[in-house]
């Protein structure tokens, strides 16, 4: 070939790199087509995403899964390397997961995400290397869809946006546990696809006023545990921290207050399995919700998640092999366990204290009520020394099973336990049994629903340990899996979001046989006669409970109850208890 030629050839095949850099340089975010006052829709934001897979090999977006709304969940990758197969590429590098919009009005990383995926195509942002980001763009869709200006009352900016609640009006930050919601399902999907090393949700809120644009609420490190909680607490947390100082942008923890100041002092929110980052922790991953302050600007808090999202990006990329290494370490820290916490107290004992940077808080009365009410002066800021307590211990506590069997019929469970990949299988014949077996001993149920279901708390068993037979087809669980937190988290009565407390098993609080008191009466006098020691113990009870004294249908009752006409389905919890060896 001539030389004009090849710089012909060359010509083209640069003006052809030239002109696909500068399409995607072209590529501005709606945020900053409105000059940082608005947040994309549902619909901007997948074609955004799409257009921009187009163009640059380094992103891929799929499809992936259902949601309430009959519109589907997508994910947004970048791999440097643009290699999509995420269990063969998570082995070396470490995925960062963004779950953006689960309260569609608090849309600042909706916006955030999509310039870092930008930027990292025009590679204003360096590549990682050791990193994969990916992203849920809109998480709650049918929140998304239901676009207006005025349910975030407090809030400033931007001009319009979604709704809290999903399609079917569930608060999805709630869902990961129960998965009530198609959202909530397919999110098991993805996570348990990609398996994220961080996991990263963008929120906005505010408890009091005070100076922070950004506030973090990592896992609650205790309850994440072992080494990988000290690295999230130690290491993670105080660098990200140091980072964006360095960049001019102070963080604090998130300011767990309700209407009073927080230079009183706050402890860390517990986050449980039902939230996202709880459910997460089930899974060993380091976890972190982002919560803007919504009394500031718009711009300024999506230009704040997004400087913050590229730290957590340098973060990874400085400890990729720590982070894995904890991780594969995490599978087998099980092992050595012989109990497992089922409740969390703030421990008083240990505390940090923070140079928290607020605004005076006076209390003044109000024109409204009359009453006292609290109110920030921002012409005069303060720092001071703030107590935060973000150290829990076990309040109680469970020993760890070697396994649990499930009486067969309860899909609903099984569901969940395939959709989580527990491993399970089915007994395939009758089998006699040693095992532990709960009652419901105590339990208490809220007196308004909250999130679809009217939730038991103070929950407390009756544990015996008994030879019983079980039928072709009920379902063995093993412990020793890498579930055994959600294993333990859910069947475990007295966890704080169990199945049991969240409703799936409430059939078994109702008896569904009874007496006839006139038939009985006979019958409950000839048992008293037959069982001495059961006739004390009822005299007792009589002497000493007035109430009961005085009510004869509660003396029948009590006797029906222990007797061998009392169904033995009441109130027995139907999950038993393999013990450890």
């Amino acid at each position: 070939m001539k030389p004009y030629c090849l710089l012909l050839v060359f010509a083209v095949l640069l003006s052809c790199e030239t002109q696909q850099v500068d399409q995607v340089a072209d590529f501005q975010t709606h945020f900053e087509l409105s000059n940082g006052n608005e947040t994309a829709t549902y619909l901007q934001t997948i074609d955004f995403y799409i257009r921009l897979a187009r163009e640059v090999p380094e992103i891929n977006i799929q499809t992936i899964g259902e949601t309430d709304s009959g519109l589907p969940l997508h994910i947004v990758t970048y791999n440097a390397d643009g290699d999509f197969n995420y269990q063969k590429v998570g082995e070396n590098k470490v995925i960062v997961l963004i779950n953006n919009g689960i309260h569609p009005g608090e849309s600042d990383g909706v916006d955030a995400t999509m310039l870092l995926f930008r930027d990292l195509a025009i590679k204003k942002v360096s590549p990682p290397e050791q990193t994969i980001l990916v992203t849920i763009p809109m998480y709650n869709v049918g929140g998304a869809l239901n676009r207006n200006s005025s349910t975030r009352v407090n809030q400033n900016g931007p001009k319009s946006y979604g709704f809290r609640g999903n399609t079917k009006n569930y608060d999805l930050n709630r869902d990961f546990i129960k998965s009530d919601s198609k959202n909530a399902k397919t999110f098991a999907q993805i996570y348990h696809l990609i398996q994220p090393d961080i996991f990263v949700d963008n929120h906005v809120s505010n408890g009091a006023d005070y100076q922070y644009t950004l506030t973090h609420l990592f896992t609650q490190h205790n309850k994440l545990g072992g080494a990988i909680g000290d690295f999230l607490h130690s290491k993670m947390m105080p660098q990200l921290e140091q980072d964006l100082v360095s960049e001019n942008w102070e963080i604090t923890p998130y300011v767990n207050v309700f209407n009073r100041p927080p230079e009183n002092g706050f402890s860390q929110f517990m986050d449980h399995p039902r939230y996202s980052t709880g459910y997460t922790a089930l899974w060993n991953t380091l976890g972190l919700m982002v919560e803007t302050h919504m009394l500031k600007p718009y711009e300024q808090r999506v230009e704040g998640t997004y400087t913050l999202l590229t730290k957590i990006l340098e973060i990874s990329e400085k400890n990729a092999s720590e982070i894995k290494k904890l991780r594969t370490d995490s599978w087998q820290r099980h092992k050595s366990w012989t109990h497992y916490p089922v409740a969390w107290k703030v421990d008083s004992s240990k505390v940090t204290r923070l140079n928290f940077k607020g605004y005076k808080a006076d209390t003044i009365t109000s024109l409204v009520t009359g009453f006292p009410r609290l109110r920030y002066d921002r012409s005069q800021p303060f720092t001071k020394e703030v107590v935060y307590m973000n150290y829990y211990h076990p309040a109680d506590s469970v020993s760890i099973p070697r396994g649990y069997i499930l009486k067969k019929g309860w899909d609903k469970i099984v569901e969940l336990l395939e959709l989580n990949n527990i491993e399970f299988t089915r007994l395939d014949k009758d089998t006699l049994l040693n095992v532990e077996s709960y009652k419901i001993d105590h339990y208490q149920t809220t007196s308004s629903p909250y999130e679809g279901h009217y939730l038991h708390y103070n929950t407390s068993v009756l544990k015996s340990t008994k030879e019983l037979g079980f039928k072709q087809g009920d379902i063995l669980i093993l412990t020793d899996q890498p579930g055994i937190r959600y294993l333990l988290e859910t069947l475990e009565p007295q966890a704080v979001d169990s199945f049991f407390n969240w409703n799936f098993f409430d059939p078994i609080l109702q008896r569904k046989e009874g007496f006839s008191p006139y038939v009985f009466e006979d019958l409950a006098a000839a048992i008293l006669e037959k069982d001495e020691g059961l006739r004390e113990a009822f005299d007792l009870k009589r002497e000493t409970d007035e109430e009961f004294a005085q009510s004869w249908y509660a003396q029948l009752s009590w006797v029906y109850e222990r007797s061998e006409f009392y169904e033995a389905a009441h109130l027995q919890y139907p999950v038993f208890r393999i013990p450890a060896q």
